[in-house]
């Protein structure tokens, strides 16, 4: 199997996995319990904090709030920081290609009365810092821009943006960095909150974390027992928490390494593919050597991803998130794709230990079923 879709899951680490059993086993104790056996559990909790944090060199200035992955994350940040601070402005600012866990809770808050205004990309897939500086002013409570597109891979200019928020004090900045967790390194200490899902980096579905400034506060979307710092009620799951700090703290030690690798391999096959005259790049030249986006101008890309499966290599025909609603790319469309292509795309996410042989193997398996079938 040559599996290459790690943009939309990723293999748990063993780590993570003999982790997330054994404190199953040994440490099932609620954390929220003042007996011994949940003060085992709340020490491992807080345990898997701190090595989450130090990890992003972030212990002393944010705090680390568990949940069941980025589009919870990103709700709790979006709604919690609009709600919070709405006396501060109304207007919301992010960009039109932004996951759909970011825009559909910003759909929720124009809905509450909140401006929300989608800022265009340019052909490369960003928000240009001029747009967003044109747009800022001191009535926006919140912007929110992602710092790596999961589609495109395109890395978004983050610390031209809070270079720009920086202006203005009453502006609060939140980052989807899902795709960039454990890859890329971003400006984390300049954020006042970020999100990512474990399942991206070797940890487990079901897990996840939002960052939160301790300077910042926000209004919970979940009411109950009032857990971690009341942010985020119901009790936490310890083992889940510690399986994340394994990801997160294995990633982040391996993230040289493997960026180094990625782009060698990324190199490689995308001049290998660019051979391929029906190819049209959607990946720009600044993107994360962990995605490659490319439109095919003469075959139909849900034929050729299922030929490709069929012969035991799996990619993406758009955002796993939305793959089964949407036949056509709304960010290729925002990036200035007509229909054709930014229906007919394919994303390719390589994992780290892919060699040379498999790439080799995949560009003359995709060429042969180029050749095969029939074109539109």
């Amino acid at each position: 199997m040559h599996y290459f879709d790690c943009a939309a899951t990723y293999a748990p680490f063993e780590g993570a996995l003999e982790c997330y059993e054994n404190i199953s086993r040994t440490h099932f104790g609620n954390p929220s319990s003042v007996h011994g056996f949940g003060n085992d559990a709340l020490r491992i909790l807080e345990d898997s904090k701190r090595k989450i944090l130090d990890s992003f060199g972030l212990f002393s200035t944010h705090d680390c709030i568990f949940t069941s992955g980025a589009t919870e994350s990103n709700n709790l940040a979006l709604k919690g920081f609009a709600l919070r601070y709405q006396n501060r402005g109304k207007r919301i600012l992010t960009s039109c290609v932004e996951h759909p866990s970011v825009l559909e809770p910003l759909k929720s808050l124009e809905k509450m009365g909140f401006q929300v205004e989608f800022l265009p990309v340019n052909e490369a897939g960003i928000v240009e810092p001029a747009v967003l500086e044109k747009a800022m002013g001191n009535d926006v409570v919140l912007v929110s821009i992602m710092g790596v597109n999961n589609e495109t891979g395109a890395i978004f200019p983050l610390k031209d943006y809070l270079s720009i928020t920086s202006r203005f004090p009453k502006t609060l900045f939140h980052s989807d960095l899902t795709q960039a967790i454990g890859k890329l390194e971003m400006p984390l200490n300049l954020l006042d909150s970020f999100s990512f899902s474990g399942h991206k980096i070797g940890g487990l579905k079901g897990t996840g974390a939002l960052i939160l400034s301790k300077k910042r506060a926000l209004v919970p979307q979940l009411d109950g027992g009032g857990q971690q710092n009341g942010f985020r009620s119901g009790t936490v799951d310890v083992a889940g928490a510690a399986s994340l700090a394994y990801a997160v703290v294995k990633s982040r030690q391996e993230e040289a390494k493997n960026l180094q690798k990625e782009t060698e391999r990324a190199t490689y096959l995308k001049n290998r593919l660019s051979s391929i005259p029906e190819i049209v790049w959607n990946t720009p030249d600044y993107a994360s050597p962990y995605i490659l986006n490319f439109s095919l101008s003469s075959h139909k890309a849900s034929v050729i991803v299922e030929g490709l499966s069929q012969k035991d290599f799996y990619v993406s025909s758009v955002s796993a998130c939305s793959s089964k609603k949407e036949p056509v790319s709304e960010v290729l469309t925002a990036m200035g794709r007509c229909s054709r292509l930014a229906g007919n795309s394919i994303r390719i996410s390589l994992p780290p230990e892919v060699e040379v042989k498999e790439l080799d193997e995949f560009v003359e398996t995709l060429k042969c079923l180029l050749d095969e079938v029939r074109p539109l």
